[in-house]
């Protein structure tokens, strides 16, 4: 294999397999600028590049990035993964201005939703962004699903439906192309695949009900790509997880649904492919399987990396494994998405698009309070802090005590690690300040749950703020469901505390 590798690639950069091989590449790379080995492979056809957190200093920094890249490929795809809410790239250090799909969810306001994508896909656009790695369409159906929960819109399946549309319309609106994601379904897990691989015992009439639901949504509205995921549905494909998987992506996806647009996978860096069949491996599978992209970059971002798939996918081109045709036909995909982008650049800043207090506004909108209203004065925040999923990232902030502190001078705080007590946020706290604690899925972390008991047994006055999803009865003088932890969701929950 090695060796076909590489007479087929060493001998001739152009040769037709070699770029259409590059061209269904979706790789990362380190650094605020490209490195000469990414400008040298988008010349030899690469055609699209994943960003991260990484890669992002400041929207000018961006927008310099991305013209740099434009040097070598006018039209090259500029892929990210911004979500909005908790799940930011173009924000990982601040924390984002936009509220998350659940307190989207949560005001059920299609044409809020709408605006916010739109919103967010301009400044995107702005900084020459132009694929998003969003929306997640996943019905959360699974209250305990470790890496989903607020980043979809909610439980119900008609709701993440109808705002799975509008926000593809939104965020195609300002041109930057849509990837509706995990197809069929990521909502009804117990495992991250980042870790390792889900499965989805449910039959055929659930998944057709509930999973395939917002994906139809989403096709009717027009979205450029879906996402696969890292999941094995036995209902669908007893052996393989339906990134690899013929049957969910040419069978179900492409024929049944009708869909048309680019395929792109998962990050194959995940343990669920990684750890499974590699890298390499699982690049060949998914693109014989029906996918037109590959995205890896999350954790392996070097040229190393980009020849080894390039290499493997024209290795098995010249062995019989993938048919030429297939992986012609995906790159051709590749290149159609990028000639989109190209002619939609110039109606990326269409006029009144401009909305910059929207996230605050959506995030007001979207609090659930239980329990009486007391402004305070110079209160306790304690965080009680979880390990963030990888899709999250520890690098990005998120609570109230920042935006509490900013309204009250005098407010104090303190980050609580699973282990610690209410006797220890008790004692920081003193008699005189009211504890305002603040939590991340309290109902998925015991610990949580009983320094949240302990902490209103011993103050009935103490304020609980759940930034994650609510699914524990609410608590405390008041209770405060934020449905989501960015900035602008703290904020809000602020101003409430603060009697702003």
């Amino acid at each position: 294999m090695t060796v076909l590798a590489h007479r087929s690639t060493a001998s001739d950069a152009n040769d037709a397999v070699t770029r259409d091989a590059l061209a269904v590449l979706q790789p990362g790379f380190e650094g605020t600028t490209a490195p000469s080995w990414l400008l040298r492979q988008v010349g030899e056809g690469l055609t699209a590049v994943g960003l991260f957190g990484r890669n992002i200093a400041s929207p000018e920094q961006l927008a310099a990035l991305t013209a740099q890249l434009r040097t070598e490929r006018d039209d090259v795809l500029v892929a990210i993964d911004e979500e909005g809410g908790d799940v930011t790239r173009l924000e990982v250090r601040g924390g984002s201005s936009f509220p998350g799909n659940l307190a989207l969810g949560t005001v059920d306001d299609t044409a809020l939703t709408r605006d916010v994508a739109r919103e967010l896909g301009r400044r995107l656009a702005e900084c020459g962004v132009n694929l998003n790695w969003a929306p997640s369409a996943d019905v959360n159906s699974n209250p305990d699903n470790p890496v989903i929960g607020v980043r979809s819109f909610g439980a119900d399946t008609d709701l993440t439906a109808r705002h799975t549309a509008a926000y593809v319309e939104g965020l195609q609106a300002a041109g930057v192309a849509a990837c509706t994601k995990h197809f069929p379904g990521h909502g009804d897990t117990n495992v991250d695949s980042h870790h390792a691989l889900p499965r989805i015992d449910v039959d055929l009439d659930t998944l057709q009900a509930r999973e395939l639901v917002p994906f139809r949504a989403a096709i009717e509205a027009g979205t450029k790509a879906v996402m696969s995921a890292h999941i094995l549905v036995p209902a669908l494909d007893p052996t393989r997880p339906a990134t690899l998987s013929p049957q969910i992506l040419t069978g179900l996806l492409r024929k049944e649904l009708g869909y048309e647009g680019l395929i792109v996978t998962d990050g194959m860096e995940m343990n669920a492919i990684a750890g499974t069949y590699g890298i390499e491996r699982g690049s060949v599978l998914a693109i014989a399987a029906g996918a037109d992209a590959i995205c890896v970059g999350g954790g392996l971002a070097d040229e190393a990396t980009v020849l080894r798939l390039r290499d493997a996918l024209v290795a098995a081109v010249h062995e019989g494994s993938l048919p030429e045709e297939r992986l012609a036909e995906a790159a051709a995909r590749v290149r159609a998405l990028a000639a989109w982008t190209r002619r939609a650049r110039p109606d990326a800043r269409p006029e009144g698009s401009r909305a910059s207090g929207i996230g605050l506004t959506a995030a007001r909108r979207a609090l659930v309070i239980t329990g009486s209203i007391t402004p305070l004065s110079a209160p306790y925040v304690a965080t009680l802090a979880p390990v963030a999923n990888i899709a999250v990232g520890e690098e990005t902030p998120w609570g109230v005590a920042g935006a509490l502190a900013s309204l009250l001078p005098g407010t104090e705080a303190g980050v609580y690690l699973e282990g610690a007590s209410a006797a220890d946020i008790l004692t920081a706290a003193g008699d005189r300040r009211t504890v305002v604690a603040v939590v991340r899925d309290a109902h998925r972390h015991p610990w949580m749950t009983a320094a949240l008991d302990a902490l209103v047994a011993a103050r009935p006055d103490t304020v609980v703020v759940e930034m994650g999803l609510p699914q524990a009865a609410p608590r405390g003088a008041l209770h405060i469901a934020t449905h989501g932890a960015s900035p602008v969701c703290g904020r809000a929950a602020a101003e409430l505390l603060a009697g702003r």
